[in-house]
């Protein structure tokens, strides 16, 4: 497969997880009593298609190497959790939020610091990159710490975190990366060459 073709998959891949984390997050919020029954099964499979699609951004090579340079391994680390939540639900489930929360700011980290670098590089919206991942990552680190401390508080913060990584994905793709009606791969800003 062509390097363009490869790199349309991936973005295309990356907008439908987007939009999927993003009703994922809507479902959550609007029933977190009901979400509690499929919310390991919901969110394993949807770990490991996102880990798939990343590991293909990766291998695409997209010219400026931004959008999917740290695709790889954690796209890999995305498909393990999916399956560790699978297949060990019934015991993962009082930690599941911990790996959600885990697994959303260690994503919003790296787009942090993809932002910077897209600053770099001359790209006029880094910033709208990096505001979206910082909100990301506090409701991953709310997560974590569980501040609300019931169950039906936990969901609705899962879903307002999984809606902003939504979010956060769509930024990440449509601010750096966009496909010409032909089909071939163009960028959506213009880039300088840094210290010329």
């Amino acid at each position: 497969m062509k390097t363009s073709g490869t790199l349309k998959i991936a973005r295309n891949g990356y907008i439908v997880m987007a939009v999927i984390f993003c009703a994922l997050g809507i479902f959550l919020m609007a029933n977190p009593e009901g979400a509690m029954k499929t919310i390991c099964v919901l969110a394993g499979a949807l770990f490991i298609a996102d880990g798939i699609i990343k590991i293909i951004g990766y291998f695409s090579r997209d010219f400026y190497c931004l959008a999917f340079q740290f695709d790889l391994g954690f796209g890999i680390l995305m498909i393990a959790m999916g399956v560790l939540i699978l297949v060990r639900r019934e015991a993962i489930f009082k930690l599941v939020f911990v790996v959600f929360g885990l697994l959303i700011l260690a994503d919003a980290l790296l787009r942090i610091q993809m932002s910077v670098e897209a600053k770099k590089f001359g790209l006029n919206l880094w910033w709208a990159i990096l505001i979206v991942a910082v909100v990301t990552g506090v409701f991953g680190m709310l997560l974590l710490i569980d501040p609300a401390g019931g169950a039906r508080l936990t969901v609705i913060f899962t879903g307002i975190a999984f809606l902003l990584e939504g979010i956060l994905k769509l930024c990440v793709v449509i601010y750096t990366v966009k496909l010409r009606n032909d089909g071939n791969v163009v960028y959506e800003e213009k880039f300088t060459e840094v210290g010329h």
